[in-house]
């Protein structure tokens, strides 16, 4: 048999294309050499799998590679394909709990000032030179993501910036990527339904920064970031404290009435004046991170620092505005510190109370969910209790769990449970006054609801909108006057 030319590398058989290597990689419910076949019929070359796959492909028809573990050489492999495009397209990579999306869109908003064409890999959206795709990952598969990254190059992307996960490093998806930069944001309890505990979960984080980034930006602002900078003592370091000795450091900030926020930034280029639209310290951290990288990169900080104003992110802190005289946003926070972080954003905001909507999602870190009605009762005064995505678990024991911490915290916040989300939001509006703000919180941009294994069709921000509207519509379907245990 002789030799074949691989020209490109999928995972899925159903995207296979005559030239191609097909990765038949085990999962969690059946083996991808099921597939080999179809990816064989489709034009695939020759199959890259395990030992229990290639006892199931003796008549492939085509060349099996196999590996013990086959995802450890698919990035590198899917590097080669496609010419290793990251060693001529300066890449930077931003990880973290919370911020990555944000800083990833204030990043590419800095880098596009100069004139540069930019390209944005991440959670919400993905885009190259202003063409915007759909995003199905926080990090692209291997060859996904390395296609793109040649794409790019084709496209004349002169920058990336890419979130990257601490799946997609545990896994293997930015191998054979090489950094130009490497951010981290910060570390707090997530995903421990995939990682042992806080350690292993920033030890997969701090993959980053294991050679594969060239330079480094580390925010400091919590103890894991400090923890980090000890182990690459060469890297930026960020904080939002002017007491804290760091490379670049916010030294004032003051938010307007609307929530925007005024500061200034010491940089190793200078001090400059940062306005941000986003409301929220964490947010002035994600600024200071995206000035840092543009340091590194060589690029004009002054010039940057000038583009992040206009800067908004879908479903990051997204407020909307129907015409009703109280604040309402939407935003992704769906872990603790996320949801403690974004009720003290918002409560320096608004004169009044704080009304949140939140629910935790099936399948994942279940010792999350206490904690996140916990921070939500200690940031409101009303705490609506909904479903998320519960995925394969019964939506009732998942907000049991979340009210359970709620009402645990001993605060004097009103807590209720509707389960239907869509009338959660509803709820909250009819309760909201002038002054008060609605936050709904945990699924941001995300446009569909994971309810048993079928994701409806279901956006937030479309929700509260309509919420919104029929209120303005109709300002007597709103509660005339709060309810006697709720008045301020």
């Amino acid at each position: 048999m002789a030799d074949p030319v691989i020209t490109g590398v999928t995972l899925r058989a159903q995207d296979a294309r005559p030239g191609d290597l097909f990765a038949a990689l085990p999962g969690t419910r059946r083996h991808g050499a099921e597939f080999a076949g179809d990816a064989v019929a489709a034009g695939a070359v020759a199959v890259l799998t395990d030992p229990a796959g290639a006892a199931q492909l003796t008549d492939a028809g085509v060349p099996v590679l196999v590996a013990a573990d086959p995802r450890a050489p698919l990035g590198a492999l899917a590097a080669d394909v496609y010419g290793r495009p990251s060693e001529r397209l300066p890449v930077v990579g931003v990880t973290g709990t919370s911020g990555k999306t944000t800083t990833c869109f204030l990043l590419e908003a800095a880098l596009a000032a100069d004139g540069s064409r930019t390209g944005l890999i991440g959670t919400v959206q993905t885009s190259i030179a202003g063409r915007v795709l759909p995003s199905a990952l926080t990090t692209p598969e291997a060859p996904d993501l390395q296609a793109l990254f040649a794409v790019m190059l084709e496209q004349g992307v002169d920058v990336a910036v890419m979130e990257v996960s601490s799946h997609a490093l545990s896994l293997g998806r930015v191998a054979g990527t090489g950094f130009a930069v490497g951010a981290f944001t910060n570390l707090s309890q997530d995903h421990l339904d995939f990682h042992s505990d806080m350690q292993g979960y920033f030890e997969a984080k701090a993959l980053l920064f294991d050679g594969r980034a060239r330079a480094g930006v580390i925010v400091v602002d919590d103890e894991w970031g400090r923890r980090l900078a000890e182990r690459v003592p060469d890297a930026l370091t960020v904080s939002t404290d002017p007491a804290r000795r760091a490379d670049v450091s916010v030294l004032e900030r003051r938010a307007d009435p609307t929530g925007v926020q005024h500061c200034t930034v010491a940089t190793p280029a200078g001090t400059v004046p940062v306005t941000v639209s986003l409301p929220g310290a964490f947010n002035v951290a994600n600024a200071a991170t995206a000035l840092a990288c543009v340091h590194l990169l060589g690029r004009d900080v002054a010039t940057a620092a000038r583009a992040l104003a206009d800067v908004a992110v879908p479903g990051r802190m997204e407020k909307v505005d129907a015409g009703q005289p109280f604040l309402a946003v939407v935003d992704y926070a769906h872990k603790p510190a996320a949801v403690e972080a974004l009720l003290r954003a918002v409560r320096a905001a608004v004169p009044s109370r704080v009304l949140v909507v939140l629910g935790a999602g099936g399948d994942r870190d279940r010792g999350k969910r206490a904690e996140m009605g916990r921070q939500a009762a200690l940031g409101a005064e009303l705490v609506i209790v909904t479903d998320d995505n519960p995925r394969s678990e019964p939506p009732a024991s998942i907000r049991a769990a979340v009210l359970a911490g709620a009402t645990g915290a001993g605060t004097a916040a009103e807590i209720l449970e509707i389960g239907d989300r869509r009338e959660a939001v509803r709820e909250a509006v009819r309760r909201a006054r002038p002054g008060d703000a609605v936050v709904i919180a945990g699924k941001g941009h995300e446009q569909g609801q994971d309810v048993a294994g079928v994701v409806h069709p279901f956006s937030d921000r479309h929700e509260l909108t309509a919420a919104l509207t029929d209120l303005t519509a109709d300002p007597s379907g709103s509660a005339a006057t709060p309810p006697e245990e709720f008045s301020p």
